[in-house]
């Protein structure tokens, strides 16, 4: 199936302007949240616990308060529905702090006399191994970044890579935003989405750029602008395809998989889309304005092809003993 026919080169880099502007809006707005409104560390993260528990039928989220307050372990506790109207999640700053203490038949005792019900899951996690947790997190995410900067720095060009990484710290400040924005609770599943969406956006990329490199050494063309259009134009139908495919799926997941993927689906929607932007508005565009010189790497190229030759040349002496 062929959306886009290679018959027209669509202006792409005659919209950067107006794209780089729209980005810069979308970070400002995502710094200024995480400047004001900071990220949401769940219980990964935080520490705490959580316990999820489902009725028989509606659950009265008032009754199950005041049934709480007679227990500390159950102060600043917060109840919010989960997923359904018969199922809700209590979220606990603090822990047991005893192993002796099943905090489900704590909880089970707690809420006796508010209606037929069944302790689905409890979570806990110390304030240490959230903090560990945290700081393993962060640095999942600066090595995969420093991982990249290496591979397409050696597969291309150390311009190649620092537009690349741009583009993946646009999508991944672009993702937070939002994150920050909806209020979703920060885990491990929304740290696997964001690495999943380091891995998305890096790929469609990684095809931009190869269509490029090719544009750029197999071309007559000396003007890196029409390269890129060019480049792009043939990677649109690929690039669609891809990008609505992924979507439908994950969507999918958004809808029907259930309040706990919610966050990990919401993460992948916005990066979805970011990654596929900014693989065509942001990298592109940077490389651009880094003024790499199509002319000065034909250069470069011929002087290689040149080297190389006179590498077989003296093999071929040396082999037939001729010096």
């Amino acid at each position: 199936m062929e959306f886009f026919r290679y018959t027209k080169t669509f202006n792409f880099m005659g919209k950067s302007k107006l794209a780089m502007f729209l980005s810069i809006a979308m970070l400002l707005a995502s710094y200024t949240l995480l400047a004001t409104k900071g990220l949401n560390y769940g219980v990964d993260f935080a520490g705490g616990t959580i316990v999820q528990v489902k009725y028989d039928k509606t659950a009265s989220i008032d009754d199950m308060r005041e049934k709480l307050k007679t227990n500390n372990l159950f102060n600043n506790a917060s109840i919010t529905e989960f997923g359904s109207p018969d199922e809700v999640i209590i979220r606990m700053k603090s822990t047991t702090g005893s192993v002796t203490v099943d905090i489900g038949d704590v909880t089970r005792e707690a809420l006796s006399g508010t209606g037929n019900f069944k302790i689905r899951r409890v979570d806990i996690v110390g304030p240490k191994v959230g903090s560990e947790l945290k700081e393993k997190g962060i640095m999942s995410l600066v090595l995969a970044t420093i991982g990249i900067l290496i591979y397409i720095a050696f597969r291309f060009e150390w311009r190649f890579a620092v537009a690349s990484i741009v583009a993946l710290a646009h999508d991944i400040s672009i993702a937070l935003g939002a994150i920050t924005l909806v209020g979703l609770d920060v885990n491990l599943d929304v740290l696997a989405a964001l690495l999943t969406i380091l891995g998305y956006s890096l790929n469609d990329t990684i095809i931009v750029f190869d269509r490029i490199r090719e544009g750029v050494t197999k071309g007559r063309n000396n003007y890196l602008a029409d390269i890129i259009n060019e480049s792009v134009t043939r990677t649109l139908a690929r690039t669609t395809l891809t990008s609505l495919t992924t979507f439908f799926v994950v969507f999918t997941l958004f809808m029907f998989g259930g309040e706990i993927i919610h966050a990990f689906a919401l993460t992948l929607l916005v990066g979805i889309i970011v990654g596929t932007y900014s693989s065509i508005f942001v990298a592109s565009p940077i490389l651009l304005a880094f003024g790499f010189d199509v002319k000065n790497y034909h250069v470069k190229l011929a002087a290689k092809a040149k080297r190389e030759a006179e590498k077989d040349r003296m093999r071929d002496q040396f082999e037939s003993g001729v010096m």
